[in-house]
């Protein structure tokens, strides 16, 4: 079973005009509402790509409501924790430039936390538990580590998607796979400057020696890296019209996983991952899939 765990998922309203004019009424040109948070994420381009999972995390509220009905309508499984509040909101603004406003959500009370934990720890052995995002308020970063160390003991594949440092500390618990981008895995090794490819290989080395088992790097526009202690892989990026990068990532951890899934070579997953990840930055959500074919023959990939 793959169960997926966004901890503060949110609405994406995606809007697009334009220009935006100070002290005036701006009208958008086109808008789209869904359900969002990248554990979520994931569940929804799972199910895309044939694999059920059920969607774990905290609700609240209306807009907590609306993302768990969207869920259902299409067919993916919800074991959500209800809270007071109200869940997020973000809004991204394609004009001509791109504008990203993320909200903080609701706090979360120790009890809630709790219920959350003892979930957690019926998962069945031998499934995929994939946590991704950042925290909601009343969530410690040891979070991340408590729940690696539960996935550990119960025998459950952990996968991490956060750009919390504390990343670091559930590495004694051997991860499955870890997904940072470009930017997080600088950060998780306090470093200020852009990243050589040669850096973003032996930072991931270094998740490796430190314990994970598979490290995949996102970097946007130059593709992806993929590690394991016997390869490195490096794949471009295909070329296309960015219209909105926020869920790409998660687009990329889905496809690549769900190829693993079905026992496909790491290139291919690599070429799926790179190729679906990009899709959804030429869209404004994510990809309907209608383009991967003729972006995965834009794709190459290179043992280095």
């Amino acid at each position: 079973m793959i169960y997926t765990c966004t901890l503060n998922p949110a609405i994406d309203l995606y809007i697009a005009l334009k220009e935006m004019r100070a002290d005036t009424v701006n009208r958008t040109e086109d808008e789209d509402y869904q359900p969002n948070g990248k554990g979520v994420n994931v569940s929804i381009m799972l199910k895309k790509y044939g694999f059920t999972s059920t969607a774990l995390g905290f609700i609240a509220g209306f807009s907590g409501s609306y993302i768990e009905q969207s869920l259902k309508d299409l067919s993916i499984q919800t074991d959500f924790i209800p809270v007071d509040g109200i869940t997020r909101i973000n809004v991204f603004i394609n004009t001509t430039e791109e504008y990203k406003l993320v909200n903080q959500g609701p706090a979360i009370e120790a009890k809630a936390l709790d219920a959350f934990r003892e979930k957690i720890s019926t998962i069945p052995k031998g499934s995929i538990f994939i946590m991704s995002g950042s925290l909601p308020k009343g969530v410690p970063a040891s979070i991340f580590s408590e729940i690696a160390a539960i996935c550990h003991q119960n025998n459950v594949k952990f996968i991490l998607d956060t750009s919390s440092k504390a990343v670091l500390e559930t590495l004694q618990y051997k991860p499955y796979l870890l997904k940072p981008n470009e930017e997080e895995i600088a950060a998780f090794f306090g470093k200020t400057h852009h990243l050589s490819e040669t850096e973003l290989v032996e930072s991931g080395r270094k998740l490796i020696e430190m314990g994970a088992e598979q490290v995949l790097i996102s970097r946007g526009g130059e593709g992806a890296l993929f590690l394991t202690n016997e390869a490195v892989l490096k794949g471009n990026a295909p070329i296309g019209t960015v219209v909105n990068t926020a869920c790409s990532g998660d687009a990329m951890l889905a496809a690549f996983l769900s190829k693993q899934l079905e026992g496909r070579p790491h290139e291919e997953c690599l070429r799926y991952g790179i190729a679906t990840g990009a899709s959804t930055a030429f869209s404004k959500g994510l990809s309907d899939l209608h383009d991967i074919d003729s972006l995965i023959e834009q794709i190459h990939i290179q043992n280095i």
